[in-house]
């Protein structure tokens, strides 16, 4: 079984083990961008609609306005 010498297969391991953190950090990773992410789009759509509520309210002000008699 031992066709190598003992420093090989500790030499395995690591790679194996480094791989491994390598891949939990890199799920880790894309959770706190994906959690970014939505953040940003939420507070994007908000701008959106506080932006769309002032625009109707505005026209709203806008055809009052305009119908005086005159």
């Amino acid at each position: 079984m031992l066709f190598f010498p003992w420093w090989v297969y500790l030499c395995i391991v690591g790679i194996i083990f480094s791989a491994y953190k390598l891949v939990s950090a890199a799920k880790e990773e894309d959770k706190l961008d994906q959690s970014f992410i939505e953040k940003e789009g939420q507070i994007y759509i908000e701008r959106m609609e506080k932006e769309k509520e002032r625009r109707t309210s505005q026209q709203r002000e806008e055809e009052n306005q305009n119908h005086s008699i005159a």
